[in-house]
């Protein structure tokens, strides 16, 4: 799936007439080092490499095997080179001893790296996490600047503006990061506009190339287990969330407005899928419990890959009632799926929907909003197919990965020139 070395590099074109003084001189592909050490944004950092190397781009991918799905880049065939040691993200370990093991695996292959660039540094290393940057002794932070001084460009593409529900605690830290990369990657216009707003980033430095959809390369193994559970009626509505949990997501208000629709209609069913914090976890368990919701079904763990793509596939509406956000990968897979999608009406959603037409935007704040949206789709099949017609016809997928590559290997030219 991944060109080699010699089938990556550009065909020479036919040489000029003989000129009275020397032509320009075609500059090589650049070696692009893609940094993703801890595996944090592991489908992020595959499908992004994919894309690069079938559009030609020398790519190593530093990053190690993906715990939680061992085969995440060798199924795209994205071959890993986080230095020496790749070991930790194949064992199965307590979540303490794996990040301690971790740790020190990330250490030693920066070490070897350091030692292996200072002979042959890439041109570029293209950032996608630094896991230590918030720690008293960021190695992975000193590694990308001390290449930097020795001439290899930094980019960094911006997952988060500031780590999510953390407040302004770190912002110190990413205005220092920020100001001292040789450029920047993020999802939108509105991201764009408050790097250079609120962290002071020169327009110049920043781009916006859009975020790519996950697993609709992907064929579902099968009716996904949590379906199973669920009674069979021929009118029931299937919504559902998934993702990782964390507060900014609004599982909670959703839960609020999914009362009022079980008020209203006996159909609907409402399925949560996804792995957070315990504490987060017990939460969402009690609010159900609370609220007396019966049609809601629970299924708390991590998702593989071929069942969130059967639960995508089964549902008939999916939902993002999130309270702020930078980029959702998420909602990008909504779309590669094709479905009918509620979201909250946040500036990033709506670059990339455009409500009544690709999607229903909402405020979750607002219940009462929020709750007759749902059974408007509840009870109206046709809205919902409309909705995800349009969706598909926007067409997210291998093309869209490939316009990505497209765009940021432009990024890549512009940094050396």
């Amino acid at each position: 799936m991944s060109p080699s070395d010699d089938a990556a590099k550009t065909p020479q074109a036919i040489p000029p007439e003989p000129q009275s003084g020397p032509g320009p001189v075609a500059r090589p592909e650049p070696r692009v080092f893609m940094m993703d050490l801890w595996a944090i944004v592991p489908y992020y950092t595959a499908y992004l490499s994919r894309a690069l190397r079938e559009d030609g781009v020398k790519l190593t991918v530093g990053s190690i095997t993906y715990y939680l799905d061992p085969g995440c880049f060798r199924s795209r065939g994205v071959p890993l080179d986080p230095g020496p040691l790749n070991i930790v993200g194949g064992l199965r370990l307590p979540k303490l001893p794996r990040r301690v093991l971790k740790l020190a695996e990330a250490i030693l292959n920066l070490c070897a790296l350091t030692l292996r660039f200072l002979i042959s540094p890439p041109e570029i290393i293209h950032v996608q996490f630094l896991p230590l940057l918030r720690s008293r002794a960021p190695m992975d932070l000193w590694f990308v600047r001390f290449f930097q001084r020795r001439g290899t460009k930094i980019i960094l593409t911006v997952h988060d503006l500031l780590p999510h529900d953390t407040g302004e605690r770190y912002k110190s830290i990413f205005l220092d990061l920020y100001a001292k990369v040789d450029a920047i990657i993020c999802h939108s216009g509105h991201v764009a506009a408050r790097l250079e707003s609120e962290f002071r980033v020169p327009a110049s430095k920043v781009n916006v190339i859009p975020h790519g959809p996950f697993f609709y390369d992907i064929s579902p193994a099968g009716p996904a287990e949590i379906l199973q559970s669920l009674p069979a009626a021929p009118n029931r509505t299937l919504f559902l969330f998934q993702g990782i949990l964390l507060p900014y997501k609004g599982v909670d208000l959703l839960l609020n407005a999914w009362r009022q629709v079980e008020n209203a209609a006996s159909e609907p069913w409402l399925v949560i899928a996804g792995t957070g914090s315990p504490e987060l976890l017990d939460q969402i368990r009690s609010q159900v419990h609370q609220l007396g919701l019966r049609r809601v079904h629970l299924y708390l763990r991590f998702i593989t890959a071929e069942e969130l793509v059967a639960l995508y596939r089964a549902a008939d509406v999916v939902v993002y009632p999130y309270r702020a956000v930078t980029t959702s990968g998420a909602l990008a897979t909504g779309l590669a799926l094709g479905k009918a999608i509620v979201a909250s009406g946040l500036k990033v959603f709506r670059e990339m929907l455009t409500d009544q037409e690709t999607a229903l935007l909402v405020d979750p704040e607002d219940r009462e909003q929020f709750a007759a949206v749902l059974l408007r789709l509840a009870n109206h099949p046709d809205l919902r197919e409309a909705l995800s017609r349009r969706v598909r016809e926007m067409q997210y997928g291998d093309r869209t990965w490939q316009s990505i590559a497209v765009q940021t290997r432009k990024v890549y030219e512009h940094c050396l020139s």
